[in-house]
Protein backbone atom coordinates (compact mmCIF):
# COMPACT_ATOMS: atom_id res chain seq x y z
CA UNK A 1 0.00 0.00 0.00
CA UNK A 2 1.34 3.29 -1.22
CA UNK A 3 0.34 6.68 -0.35
CA UNK A 4 1.43 10.11 -1.86
CA UNK A 5 1.11 12.60 0.55
CA UNK A 6 1.41 16.51 -1.23
CA UNK A 7 2.66 19.21 1.16
CA UNK A 8 2.30 22.95 0.11
CA UNK A 9 5.46 24.92 -0.34
CA UNK A 10 4.00 28.34 0.23
CA UNK A 11 5.08 30.51 2.88
CA UNK A 12 3.30 34.12 2.62
CA UNK A 13 0.30 34.48 3.69
CA UNK A 14 -1.01 37.10 1.84
CA UNK A 15 0.57 40.32 1.81
CA UNK A 16 0.22 40.30 5.86
CA UNK A 17 4.07 39.80 6.58
CA UNK A 18 2.84 36.88 8.50
CA UNK A 19 3.99 33.41 7.39
CA UNK A 20 1.86 30.33 6.47
CA UNK A 21 2.85 26.73 5.46
CA UNK A 22 0.45 23.55 6.40
CA UNK A 23 -0.79 23.13 9.32
CA UNK A 24 1.25 20.39 11.25
CA UNK A 25 -2.04 18.25 13.12
CA UNK A 26 -3.42 17.85 9.06
CA UNK A 27 0.01 16.24 8.64
CA UNK A 28 1.28 14.67 11.85
CA UNK A 29 -2.25 12.62 12.38
CA UNK A 30 -2.91 11.17 8.62
CA UNK A 31 0.77 10.49 8.82
CA UNK A 32 0.56 8.52 11.65
CA UNK A 33 -2.97 6.70 10.67
CA UNK A 34 -1.07 5.66 7.64
CA UNK A 35 2.20 4.71 9.64
CA UNK A 36 0.26 2.62 11.61
CA UNK A 37 -1.49 0.90 8.91
CA UNK A 38 1.84 0.06 7.13
CA UNK A 39 1.56 1.97 4.42
CA UNK A 40 4.68 3.27 2.40
CA UNK A 41 4.60 6.93 2.18
CA UNK A 42 6.02 9.05 -0.08
CA UNK A 43 5.71 13.08 0.45
CA UNK A 44 5.85 15.56 -2.37
CA UNK A 45 5.58 19.22 -2.41
CA UNK A 46 6.07 21.65 -5.33
CA UNK A 47 9.68 22.59 -4.73
CA UNK A 48 10.50 19.74 -2.92
CA UNK A 49 12.85 19.45 0.44
CA UNK A 50 11.14 21.07 3.82
CA UNK A 51 7.55 22.24 3.61
CA UNK A 52 7.04 25.29 5.77
CA UNK A 53 5.05 24.43 9.12
CA UNK A 54 2.28 27.33 9.77
CA UNK A 55 3.95 29.07 12.95
CA UNK A 56 0.25 28.99 14.48
CA UNK A 57 0.18 25.24 14.14
CA UNK A 58 3.73 24.72 16.04
CA UNK A 59 2.78 26.80 18.92
CA UNK A 60 1.71 24.70 22.51
CA UNK A 61 -2.11 25.57 22.07
CA UNK A 62 -2.18 23.33 18.81
CA UNK A 63 -0.56 19.84 19.42
CA UNK A 64 -2.04 16.68 19.75
CA UNK A 65 -0.55 13.44 20.66
CA UNK A 66 -0.09 13.07 17.18
CA UNK A 67 2.05 16.14 16.84
CA UNK A 68 4.28 15.69 19.63
CA UNK A 69 4.63 12.31 18.62
CA UNK A 70 6.16 13.84 14.98
CA UNK A 71 8.28 16.10 16.75
CA UNK A 72 10.48 13.17 18.78
CA UNK A 73 10.14 11.11 15.59
CA UNK A 74 13.63 11.88 14.50
CA UNK A 75 12.94 9.33 11.18
CA UNK A 76 9.89 11.23 10.19
CA UNK A 77 11.43 14.75 10.77
CA UNK A 78 13.96 13.63 7.88
CA UNK A 79 11.89 12.63 5.73
CA UNK A 80 9.45 15.74 5.99
CA UNK A 81 12.54 17.99 5.30
CA UNK A 82 13.28 15.63 2.08
CA UNK A 83 10.19 16.01 0.51
CA UNK A 84 10.30 14.62 -3.25
CA UNK A 85 9.49 17.64 -5.81
CA UNK A 86 6.11 17.03 -7.10
CA UNK A 87 7.14 17.39 -11.24
CA UNK A 88 9.14 14.36 -10.49
CA UNK A 89 6.44 12.01 -8.94
CA UNK A 90 4.82 9.78 -11.23
CA UNK A 91 0.36 8.60 -9.83
CA UNK A 92 1.45 5.12 -11.46
CA UNK A 93 3.78 4.13 -8.15
CA UNK A 94 0.99 4.78 -6.08
CA UNK A 95 -2.33 3.79 -4.68
CA UNK A 96 -4.20 6.64 -3.24
CA UNK A 97 -3.24 10.59 -2.56
CA UNK A 98 -3.86 12.95 0.10
CA UNK A 99 -3.32 16.54 0.68
CA UNK A 100 -2.88 17.79 4.15
CA UNK A 101 -4.37 21.69 4.64
CA UNK A 102 -2.92 24.69 5.94
CA UNK A 103 -3.43 28.08 4.21
CA UNK A 104 -0.08 27.57 1.91
CA UNK A 105 -1.99 25.41 -0.50
CA UNK A 106 -4.74 28.61 -1.48
CA UNK A 107 -1.59 29.78 -3.05
CA UNK A 108 0.51 27.15 -4.48
CA UNK A 109 -1.43 23.96 -4.91
CA UNK A 110 -4.56 25.36 -5.64
CA UNK A 111 -2.86 26.55 -9.10
CA UNK A 112 -0.38 24.00 -9.40
CA UNK A 113 -0.02 22.11 -12.73
CA UNK A 114 1.72 18.91 -11.41
CA UNK A 115 -0.74 18.91 -8.45
CA UNK A 116 -3.79 19.27 -10.98
CA UNK A 117 -2.40 16.65 -13.13
CA UNK A 118 -1.95 14.11 -10.34
CA UNK A 119 -5.68 14.68 -8.97
CA UNK A 120 -7.19 14.15 -12.22
CA UNK A 121 -5.01 10.94 -13.05
CA UNK A 122 -5.79 9.44 -9.33
CA UNK A 123 -9.04 10.47 -9.63
CA UNK A 124 -9.86 8.75 -13.29
CA UNK A 125 -8.23 5.83 -12.62
CA UNK A 126 -10.58 5.18 -8.89
CA UNK A 127 -7.56 5.70 -6.63
CA UNK A 128 -8.60 7.33 -3.47
CA UNK A 129 -7.93 11.07 -3.19
CA UNK A 130 -7.81 13.21 0.18
CA UNK A 131 -7.89 16.49 0.99
CA UNK A 132 -8.87 17.52 4.45
CA UNK A 133 -9.41 21.38 5.82
CA UNK A 134 -7.74 24.06 3.49
CA UNK A 135 -6.72 21.09 1.12
CA UNK A 136 -9.89 20.78 -1.18
CA UNK A 137 -8.87 24.18 -2.62
CA UNK A 138 -6.33 21.95 -4.60
CA UNK A 139 -10.09 20.95 -6.37
CA UNK A 140 -10.17 24.75 -7.45
CA UNK A 141 -9.50 23.48 -11.32
CA UNK A 142 -9.17 19.98 -11.71
CA UNK A 143 -11.49 18.28 -13.81
CA UNK A 144 -13.19 15.09 -14.50
CA UNK A 145 -12.90 12.82 -17.88
CA UNK A 146 -16.31 14.27 -19.27
CA UNK A 147 -14.65 17.87 -18.54
CA UNK A 148 -16.56 18.85 -15.23
CA UNK A 149 -15.06 19.97 -12.31
CA UNK A 150 -13.86 17.10 -10.28
CA UNK A 151 -16.44 17.82 -7.27
CA UNK A 152 -19.74 18.69 -9.33
CA UNK A 153 -22.44 16.36 -8.26
CA UNK A 154 -20.30 15.47 -5.02
CA UNK A 155 -20.79 15.94 -1.46
CA UNK A 156 -17.99 17.72 -0.23
CA UNK A 157 -16.64 20.01 2.75
CA UNK A 158 -13.73 21.47 3.39
CA UNK A 159 -12.62 24.61 6.39
CA UNK A 160 -15.98 26.56 6.41
CA UNK A 161 -16.20 30.01 5.64
CA UNK A 162 -17.34 30.69 9.24
CA UNK A 163 -13.96 28.90 10.51
CA UNK A 164 -12.40 31.56 7.88
CA UNK A 165 -14.27 34.57 9.78
CA UNK A 166 -13.52 33.48 12.81
CA UNK A 167 -9.34 33.17 12.26
CA UNK A 168 -9.92 36.69 10.79
CA UNK A 169 -8.54 35.76 7.08
CA UNK A 170 -11.81 36.23 5.12
CA UNK A 171 -10.31 38.91 3.38
CA UNK A 172 -6.19 37.83 3.50
CA UNK A 173 -7.18 34.28 1.29
CA UNK A 174 -7.52 34.39 -2.67
CA UNK A 175 -10.51 32.60 -2.27
CA UNK A 176 -13.08 30.47 0.40
CA UNK A 177 -12.86 27.09 0.29
CA UNK A 178 -16.52 26.74 0.94
CA UNK A 179 -17.52 29.28 -1.72
CA UNK A 180 -15.29 27.13 -4.34
CA UNK A 181 -16.75 23.99 -3.82
CA UNK A 182 -20.36 25.32 -4.14
CA UNK A 183 -19.30 27.27 -7.31
CA UNK A 184 -17.40 23.97 -8.66
CA UNK A 185 -20.53 22.31 -8.39
CA UNK A 186 -20.22 20.43 -5.36
CA UNK A 187 -23.17 19.63 -2.88
CA UNK A 188 -21.08 20.97 0.06
CA UNK A 189 -22.12 20.02 3.37
CA UNK A 190 -20.97 20.91 6.87
CA UNK A 191 -20.33 19.80 10.50
CA UNK A 192 -20.28 22.19 13.78
CA UNK A 193 -17.44 24.66 13.64
CA UNK A 194 -14.09 22.91 14.46
CA UNK A 195 -15.82 19.40 14.81
CA UNK A 196 -14.51 16.36 13.13
CA UNK A 197 -16.79 16.32 9.75
CA UNK A 198 -15.88 13.97 6.77
CA UNK A 199 -17.51 13.46 3.70
CA UNK A 200 -17.10 10.60 1.07
CA UNK A 201 -18.19 10.36 -2.18
CA UNK A 202 -16.77 7.59 -4.58
CA UNK A 203 -12.92 7.70 -4.17
CA UNK A 204 -13.62 11.17 -3.00
CA UNK A 205 -12.38 11.46 0.71
CA UNK A 206 -12.38 15.43 2.00
CA UNK A 207 -12.50 16.04 5.87
CA UNK A 208 -13.91 19.91 6.93
CA UNK A 209 -10.91 21.33 9.71
CA UNK A 210 -7.76 19.91 11.67
CA UNK A 211 -9.72 17.98 14.10
CA UNK A 212 -11.25 15.87 11.08
CA UNK A 213 -7.83 15.13 9.49
CA UNK A 214 -7.33 11.62 11.02
CA UNK A 215 -10.92 10.66 10.85
CA UNK A 216 -10.19 11.59 6.66
CA UNK A 217 -6.92 9.49 6.88
CA UNK A 218 -9.66 6.63 8.21
CA UNK A 219 -11.79 7.09 5.12
CA UNK A 220 -9.11 6.94 2.73
CA UNK A 221 -7.40 3.80 3.98
CA UNK A 222 -11.10 1.70 4.05
CA UNK A 223 -10.97 2.85 0.06
CA UNK A 224 -8.15 0.56 -0.08
CA UNK A 225 -9.35 -1.87 2.08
Amino acid sequence: MKILMVLTSHDQLGDTGNKTGFWLEEFAAPYYVFKNAGAEITLASPKGGQPPIDPSSDDEGSQTDDTRRFKADEAANKHLAATEKLSTVDAAGFDAIFYPGGHGPLWDLAEDADSKQLIETFYTAGKPVGAVCHAPGVFRHTLRADGKPLVSGLRVTGFTNTEEEAVGLTNVVPFLVEDMLKENGGTYEKGADWASFVLRDGNLVTGQNPASSAAAANELLALLK
